[in-house]
This record gives structure tokens, C-alpha cells and sequence, in this order.
């Protein structure tokens, strides 16, 4: 059997960060450990929870000083022993059945390095939705009804169209995402970084469409304030321009004209100077005008 690390970083709430925990420990495949990393959230609640749990494969520790989000997410990831890890959300929540995909595709495919299973989407109160950004994902996401491996150019082009992929639920070859590791001086788009690296470095990606993973997307999350007010298009925009440079060294030349072109990240900002206007929030216009014409 292939046994897997989940790794938790957490700083929030209390009781989606449960319903995190008991979802990994509710899966059908056994062989697995659980790791948190508390960044110092200032509740006593957390250690009492896992304190209470018997498993031995689930462990909690406290940071001693708050390492903040990135930071949280390389020590997680420097503790990862097993062949493959999850860097999983504190707020999202595993089917039953999420490690059974996982392992299945990892067995059938050897050579992958990442694996991305179906995902829904919930909002905070664990509804189903489909905002905006997440319908566009759906609508360039491959359409497969069984498990389809992406690689080099193809890989590269699917996902910078439309970053289609939910980082908390990819599963990732330990020995790959250690190797590459996270791109300091980047926040909203590190995951997308990672794949494209995974792409341009010869990798394979495998997307199976069977639904095991749900996504919690909160209105005040940091990549949406970022998105609002223009924040996040500027580390996007200098990404894309970069890429797009890689991609045409590689001779990879629809893989650089959908970086250099940015549509949907073009679009969003788009979107959003309606949204900034409602809020009477002028004064992100200038930023996200300026990612829609450049």
C-alpha cells in the first residue's frame, strides 16, 4: 500500500478546522497520517480537540511564534515523509472516497507527479455554489468522464488559459513538490506555479473529473480582497510576463500566447470594476484597468 501524508496548516476556524480533521480520518483508505501545524491561533480549543484523539496517525503541534500562511505551508511541507502528501485547506473537507482516487491514479500512473480529483464547491455554510471564478475553471476544466494525463505543452496551455486547478485537493508526489518547493514573493498564484514548473520540467499531471474533494470559497478570503482591490492582478500580470518569456525559450508557442494574452485573468479584473464601483471603491480602478489593457 502507498501510504500518504496530509499535512494541515491551520490558522482560523475552530470548527471548519474539525471538520477538516474528521474528514481525513473518515476516509476509506487506511494508510495515512494526519499532520497540523497550528500558526499560533490564539484559542486553547484546538489542542484540546486533537489531545483527545487516539489515532497515532493523527498529530498536532503549535508554532511557536505565528509563521504566517506561506511560511506555515513550507514547514508543512519540509515535514512530509511519505510518497505522496496533500497540502490540505483548514477549511475544506475530504469525501470518503478522496484517498481512494488519489492512490488509484498514483498506482496506474507511476510517472505522475500531481494528481487532481473532482472538486465541488462550497461557500462558508458548506452549501454548493458556483460563483464566477470557479464556473470559468468548470468551463476550460478538461471534460473527461475518465481519468485523462496531461503533460508538457498541453499541461501548460490548459492551466494558464484558466488556472482550473484547487491546490487543497491536488495530491503531489512527495519527492517532486519538495524539489520545487514555494516561490518566495509569491501568494495567489504559487500554485499555479508549481504546476506550470511541474510542466516545463517534463512532469505529468493527472486529472480523474470523480467528484471527492469539496472547496470552501469564502467571499473575504485573501485572494478574493486581493482580487477586489487589485492586488492580486499585479502579482498575476509580472507572473504571466515571465511565463510567457519561459514558454517561447521552450518554443512553446501557445503555451506563451496564452500567457502573454492573460484572457480570463483579464476578464476577472474586468468583472471586478462593476463589483469596485457598487462598493464605491474608486480607488482600486487605476490597478485593475491597468491589468485589463495590458
Amino acid at each position: 500500500m502507498t501510504s500518504v501524508d496530509v499535512m494541515l496548516p491551520y490558522y482560523g476556524d475552530v470548527e471548519q478546522m474539525k471538520l477538516a480533521a474528521r474528514s481525513v480520518m473518515s476516509q476509506h483508505y487506511q494508510d495515512w497520517k494526519l499532520h497540523v501545524f497550528d500558526d499560533g491561533y490564539p484559542s486553547d480549543e484546538p489542542a484540546a480537540f486533537f489531545a483527545e484523539i487516539t489515532d497515532p496517525r493523527v498529530s498536532y503541534e503549535k508554532n511557536d511564534a505565528n509563521l504566517g500562511a506561506n511560511g506555515n505551508y513550507r514547514k508543512a511541507l519540509a515535514r512530509a515523509e511519505a510518497p505522496i502528501v496533500v497540502i490540505m485547506g483548514a477549511d475544506d473537507v475530504m469525501l470518503p472516497n478522496y484517498l481512494d482516487v488519489v492512490v488509484r491514479n498514483f498506482d496506474a500512473h507511476p510517472e505522475a507527479d500531481v494528481v487532481q480529483p473532482g472538486v465541488q464547491v462550497i461557500d462558508e455554510l458548506g452549501i454548493a455554489r458556483m460563483p464566477l471564478p470557479d464556473a470559468v475553471k468548470w468551463a476550460y476544466a478538461p471534460k473527461t468522464r475518465v481519468p485523462l494525463v496531461l503533460a508538457g505543452e498541453r499541461m501548460a496551455t490548459s492551466l494558464i488559459r484558466a488556472d482550473w486547478a484547487y491546490f487543497p485537493s491536488l495530491a503531489w508526489k512527495t519527492e517532486t513538490i519538495q524539489r520545487i518547493g514555494f516561490t518566495q514573493g509569491l501568494d495567489v498564484v504559487q500554485d499555479l506555479a508549481l504546476l506550470l514548473d511541474i510542466a516545463a520540467g517534463g512532469g505529468t499531471m493527472i486529472f480523474d473529473p470523480e467528484l471527492s474533494f469539496l472547496y470552501r470559497r469564502h467571499s473575504a478570503s485573501d485572494s478574493s480582497v486581493r482580487a477586489l482591490d487589485g492586488r492580486r492582478f499585479d502579482e498575476e500580470r509580472r507572473f504571466f510576463e515571465s511565463q510567457a518569456e519561459r514558454f517561447r525559450a521552450l518554443g512553446w508557442t501557445s503555451a506563451a500566447r496564452a500567457a502573454s494574452n492573460h484572457l480570463t485573468s483579464r476578464l476577472n479584473a474586468g468583472s471586478l470594476v462593476i463589483k469596485s464601483l457598487a462598493k464605491r471603491k474608486t480607488d482600486s480602478l487605476p490597478r485593475l484597468i491597468k491589468h485589463i489593457v495590458s
